[in-house]
């Protein structure tokens, strides 16, 4: 598994689990529609990414002409 991979994991889950506990703990609503569950899409998405390697950013990014490997 790659470095990028591992990376997406763990910012995926980290993601998710702090919208968890602020949830457990009173902090966020999760019962009603809010910016937070768009942070919860962009959690599950990245830690999905890291297992199958399909990011729909990716696509929208390369189909707008983004290099895949860009030098600085």
């Amino acid at each position: 598994m790659s470095i990028e991979r591992m990376i997406r994991i763990f910012a995926g889950s980290f993601i998710l689990l702090s919208l968890t506990l602020a949830h457990v703990n009173g902090q966020a609503d999760l019962s009603q529609l809010s910016w937070l569950w768009f942070t919860a899409f962009v959690g599950v998405n990245l830690f999905q990414s890291g297992f199958t390697r399909f990011c729909p950013l990716e696509m929208i990014l390369r189909k707008l002409g983004a290099e895949k490997n860009c030098k600085v």
